[in-house]
């Protein structure tokens, strides 16, 4: 299903609409101009979908960083681990939450 609110919110910033439901019929364009066609931001969404999907495990992964690996990073710095370790740490949280292939 698209998710035209998000390709309005990401793709029209500054622009002023509503959308009644989630369907493209809703959408009531609000600002000077043309609103973009229904063909428009169909053509957006991989895109968009797909940059929401990085910056959400961007933000997974930052978080388990933080948690994992980053006290290992800060032991190999005083050298009470080793930096294998910290490595191995933050490949587990890549491998456990890989990015999507690109559209």
């Amino acid at each position: 299903m698209i998710d035209y609110a998000l390709i309005l919110t990401t793709n029209y910033v500054g622009k002023q609409w509503t959308l009644n439901g989630d369907d493209y019929s809703g959408l009531v364009w609000l600002s000077a101009g043309k609103a973009p066609t229904q063909a428009e931001l169909d053509a957006q969404w991989a895109a968009v979908y797909y940059n929401y999907q990085i910056a959400q495990i961007e933000a997974t992964r930052r978080t388990q960083y933080e948690a994992q690996s980053d006290g290992l990073f800060f032991e190999w710095q005083r050298g009470t681990n080793t930096q294998a370790a910290w490595e191995a740490a933050v490949q587990a949280v890549k491998d456990a939450n890989p990015y999507p292939p690109a559209p």
